[in-house]
């Protein structure tokens, strides 16, 4: 069994298939790294041989971000938007059920007295 960067690939899937199993990398990046490693995007993960895994390897390494790496900085950008208190950080799962509780004096008013209040400012009501 394949294992890059710390999960194990379905020996059975496509080898731009089995690269999606991995955080971060979806098709057209898998594709990308097994054209840059001279691999045949066909190729079952079980046919890899070594030396091809280890060409994927040193590639994934020079790209940068995947799995933990990833996932942490992701986290911390939420962190970060919740922190700054941005709309964006309000939206964020883990707050998901908290901020709807929370901004409910925020909600549009009833559609009679929003009418009536427009009404008002245009001096027509």
């Amino acid at each position: 069994m394949a294992r890059v960067a710390g999960v194990d690939l379905p020996p059975n899937k496509r080898a731009e298939i089995g690269l999606t199993y991995i955080y971060g990398i979806g098709r057209s990046r898998s594709a990308s790294i097994l054209k840059e490693a001279n691999v045949n995007v066909d190729t079952k993960i079980r046919d890899l041989s070594e030396d091809d895994l280890s060409r994927i390897r040193a590639i994934l390494e020079a790209q940068g971000e995947i799995e933990g790496d990833l996932r942490k900085r992701i986290q911390m950008d939420i962190k970060r938007l919740m922190d700054i208190g941005a709309y964006r950080g309000l939206a964020s799962p883990s707050r998901i059920a908290g901020a709807r509780t929370a901004n409910a004096h925020q909600r549009a008013h009833p559609q009679g007295s929003a009418s009536r209040h427009h009404r008002e400012e245009e001096g027509t009501g």
